[in-house]
C-alpha cells in the first residue's frame, strides 16, 4: 500500500506462497503471512497466528526488543506455535547485533545459537532462515479426506468479482465448481475461481489441507464472507466450525462525516467495502446538528482511526471531517439504569447522573533507565496509577501502569517518544472500568452548542481544557464577515469565552467629501447587515479545528 510506504509501517497482513528447494534436495511449499506489529493492529496478528504452525519473530537490531514484540510473542505462545527468533537489519552501520540477541535471550529464554541474523536489504541470512523454517516448523497434519473446513483470515472487495476471500484450508480440499457454505451466515455459493499468491494472484485447480489461497464465488454482500467464518461443503458439511478469532472490540470512537452531504451514500459504500478488508472496523449511522449525516465509527486505536480515514480519502476519493475521538463510558442514572455513551453529544444531563465509569487499560512502557523520570511524569499527568517496574536486561526497564483509556488514545504515545528520544515503546490491554468524576465540556459558537466539538474529561482539568479549546478554536477558525463568539461551558456555567473579530470592509471609502452624516448612514447600514448576517450566518469549521481538540493538552 502507498500508505504503508509513506509511514514505513505494515498496516495490512499479506499472504504469499513460496516454493523452496532445501539443502536436503526436497522441494517445500511455504505459506507465509506478513503481519503488522503496532499495538493497534494486534487483531491482525491474532487472525494470522490462528492460521499458522510457526512464527518468525523479527527484532530490529537498532531498536531491540519492544513492548509490542513481547505482546506478539506471547500471542504466538498461546497458539502453541513454533517460534524462530531473528535479529534483522544486521547490515546497519555501527550496530552490534549481539545486543539484540542478548535481549531476545533475556526476554524469552531463547538460546543464542538458535537466534538467526538476517538482512532483508542485502539478503544475508535469508537462506539460513528458510532452512530453519523447513526444519523447525512442523508441517500441517490435517486429514485431506475429511469434510472441508477452511478459515477465512482476510478478504477484499473487487468491483467485477465481488468478495475475494483469503482462507487457509485445515481439512479436506476445494475445487472450482464446488458448492460451499459459510457456517456462520449459512449462505451457500458456487466457487468460480481458486488461486494462490506467488506473490501475484495465480489461479489453481485445487487447494488441499494445509494450503493458503483465495476464492471467488459471486459473493456480493459484504456480510456473507466475514473474517473468522468457516467455509465447508454444502452437501457434506463439517460437524462444527473451526475455532474463530476473538471478536475485535473497538476501543476508540469517532464520527466520520462527508464535507458535502451529497457524498453520504458514497461514504456508506466505502465503509461497507473497507470493513470487509478490515474486520476490526465498526460503524453505525449518526446525525450531527453541525455536520449533518455521517457515521459513528469504532476503531482499535488512534493509529487505526488515522489509517481508516486516510484510506477512505485516498482509495474512495472522499473528503471527510473526523470528530475528536472518544471511548465508551458506563453511566448509571438516578433511576438505577445503566447506559453506554460513546459520543459526548449523547451524554445525559448532569442532574440525571448517579456515577460515571471510564475504561482503564494495563499499560507496559519499556524504556532505558535514564528516561524513567520522564515516563513517570507523563503518566502521572494523565492520571496514571503506578503498579511497579521490572528490570529486564542491560539498562532497560518495563514500567507497569493503569491508565484511563481516554487519556492515552490521543497523544500519550507521541509524548513518550518525544521525551525518551524515540526509545520508549508502549503496549496495553483493556482492564476493568473505574468510577471517576467526569464532566462534559460543551463548545458554543454564537450561543449555539456544536455537538461535534464537545468532549468528556476529568472534573479537575475541565476548566483548563475548556480555556485551551476555546483559544485553539479561535486560532483555527478563519475570520467571518460577522463576529464569532466562542465559549466553553460545563453545564450552564461558562468557563471560557473569546471572540473572533469580523472582517472589516471600508464602506465609507467612496465618501471622500460631504456631510459626516453620509458616513454614519453607511456605517449604520453595515452594522444592521452584519447583525442580520450573524442571525442566519453559517460558520465554516475546518478540519484543523477538530484536530486542535486532539492536541488540546493543557499548557
Amino acid at each position: 500500500m502507498e500508505l504503508e510506504r509513506e509511514r514505513g509501517i505494515t498496516i495490512k497482513s499479506s499472504a504469499v506462497r513460496l516454493m523452496y528447494e532445501a539443502d536436503d534436495g526436497e522441494l517445500y511449499q511455504l505459506n507465509l503471512i506478513d503481519t503488522p506489529g503496532h499495538v493497534d493492529f494486534a487483531y491482525e496478528v491474532s487472525r494470522s497466528l490462528s492460521s499458522c504452525e510457526g512464527a518468525v519473530v523479527l527484532v530490529d537490531v537498532s531498536q531491540g526488543v519492544e513492548a509490542q514484540t513481547v505482546a506478539n510473542v506471547y500471542l504466538a505462545l498461546e497458539e502453541g506455535l513454533e517460534i524462530i527468533p531473528v535479529a534483522n537489519k544486521i547490515d546497519l552501520p555501527d550496530i552490534d547485533p549481539e545486543t539484540a540477541m542478548e535481549e531476545l535471550e533475556a526476554a524469552f529464554g531463547f538460546q543464542i545459537e538458535e537466534i538467526l541474523q538476517t538482512s532483508g536489504k542485502s539478503g544475508a541470512g535469508v537462506h539460513e532462515l528458510l532452512e530453519a523454517i523447513v526444519k523447525r516448523v512442523p508441517p500441517p497434519d490435517e486429514d485431506p479426506e475429511a469434510p472441508l473446513r477452511a478459515l477465512i483470515f482476510d478478504s477484499e472487495f473487487d468491483t467485477h468479482q465481488g468478495v475475494i476471500a483469503y482462507f487457509r484450508v485445515f481439512e479436506g480440499s476445494i475445487k472450482p465448481g464446488d458448492k460451499i457454505r459459510m457456517m456462520a451466515s449459512g449462505k451457500e455459493f458456487e466457487v468460480d475461481r481458486l488461486g494462490v499468491f506467488v506473490p501475484q494472484m495465480t489461479a489453481v485447480e485445487e487447494l488441499r489441507a494445509g494450503e493458503v489461497g483465495y476464492l471467488t464465488a459471486a459473493i456480493k454482500g459484504v456480510q456473507d464472507a466475514r473474517v473468522g467464518d468457516t467455509v465447508t461443503e454444502a452437501d457434506r458439511s463439517a460437524d462444527e466450525p473451526l475455532p474463530g478469532y476473538r471478536e475485535a472490540q473497538p476501543m476508540v470512537f469517532s464520527g466520520l462525516y462527508p464535507s458535502d452531504n451529497v457524498d453520504y451514500q458514497a461514504l456508506k459504500d466505502a465503509l461497507d467495502r473497507l470493513q470487509l478488508n478490515d474486520a476490526a472496523l465498526h460503524y453505525e449511522r449518526e446525525t450531527s446538528a453541525a455536520l449533518g449525516f455521517g457515521f459513528r465509527c469504532g476503531f482499535l486505536g488512534l493509529l487505526h482511526m488515522e489509517i481508516v480515514q486516510e484510506r477512505l480519502e485516498r482509495e474512495y476519493d472522499l473528503d471527510l471531517v473526523a470528530t475528536a475521538p472518544s471511548v465508551i463510558y458506563h453511566v448509571m442514572l438516578q433511576d438505577g439504569s445503566m447506559v453506554d455513551v460513546d459520543n459526548p453529544a449523547s451524554f445525559p444531563e448532569r442532574e440525571l447522573i448517579e456515577i460515571i465509569e471510564e475504561p482503564m487499560v494495563k499499560a507496559t512502557i519499556m524504556c532505558p533507565q535514564r528516561y524513567v523520570g520522564q515516563v513517570i511524569t507523563i503518566s502521572d499527568e494523565r492520571r496514571g496509577i503506578y503498579e511497579g517496574q521490572d528490570y529486564l536486561w542491560g539498562d532497560r526497564l518495563a514500567l507497569h501502569y493503569r491508565l484511563p483509556l481516554a487519556e492515552i488514545i490521543v497523544d500519550y504515545f507521541d509524548a513518550l517518544k518525544s521525551a525518551t528520544r524515540g526509545y520508549a515503546t508502549l503496549d496495553y490491554e483493556p482492564a476493568e472500568y473505574q468510577v471517576d468524576n467526569l464532566v462534559k465540556v460543551d463548545l458554543l459558537m454564537n450561543g449555539d452548542p456544536v455537538d461535534a466539538l464537545a468532549i468528556i474529561c476529568h472534573h479537575d482539568s475541565a476548566e483548563r481544557r475548556g480555556r485551551v479549546l476555546a483559544r485553539k478554536l479561535k486560532e483555527s477558525i478563519p475570520r467571518q464577515l460577522f463576529e464569532v463568539r466562542i465559549q466553553a461551558s460545563i453545564g450552564s456555567r461558562v468557563v471560557a469565552s473569546t471572540r473572533i473579530a469580523p472582517l472589516r470592509k471600508n464602506v465609507t471609502e467612496k465618501c471622500y467629501g460631504g456631510d459626516v452624516t453620509r458616513k454614519r448612514k453607511l456605517m449604520e447600514r453595515q452594522k444592521e447587515g452584519k447583525r442580520r448576517m450573524k442571525q442566519v450566518g453559517h460558520i465554516e469549521v475546518p478540519q484543523e479545528a477538530f484536530m486542535s481538540i486532539l492536541r488540546s493538552t493543557p499548557d
